[in-house]
């Protein structure tokens, strides 16, 4: 008898495992970039047992870090790459209205299950960083990182257009 469920439990384990793999692979098949999304969420703890609102606030959490990550790599070039402080200065300001304004307005939004006020914030996440790459005229130093908030966002607005 204890054999038996010895195996009822671990058959139960594994699929709560599959169960939990699935969600994410799931979500991230109806998204632009399925490595990319796999990734981000495979990358927090919390994945493993977030619902698609949860998976969201997942990416919201990667959009800030990003945000953060490109705002201190900003304040670094005007060190060293003083002629771009004008371009750096629009980025700046481009960032800090990601971390201040955007992603709390996402967040506040799918907590509260109006997930249409979180997809402006994602979208104008992604369009923050495109005004500010192209304030560099196509000599930006911020491309990769700018690049990186696009596909992000783009993957972040498809899983929260599943909570509309």
């Amino acid at each position: 008898m204890k054999m038996i469920m010895k195996v009822i439990l671990m058959v139960m384990m594994m699929m709560v495992l599959v169960s939990e793999a699935s969600m994410i692979d799931q979500t991230c098949k109806e998204t632009p970039d399925f490595n990319l999304c796999v990734s981000l969420l495979n990358s927090d703890p919390r994945g493993s047992s977030a619902d698609t609102s949860g998976l969201a606030l997942i990416l919201i959490d990667k959009i800030k870090g990003l945000a953060t990550k490109t705002l201190n790599e900003i304040n670094g070039l005007y060190k060293k790459r003083p002629e771009l402080k004008r371009a750096l200065d629009q980025c700046s300001r481009r960032y800090k209205t990601i971390i201040k304004a955007d992603v709390p307005e996402a967040i506040e939004a799918i907590s509260k299950g109006v997930p249409k006020f979180g997809e402006d914030g994602v979208i104008d996440a992604g369009v923050e960083a495109s005004v500010c790459e192209e304030g560099f005229k196509g000599k930006s130093p911020l491309t990769s990182l700018t690049k990186s908030m696009q596909k992000i966002s783009n993957v972040t607005r498809a899983i929260v257009r599943m909570l509309l």
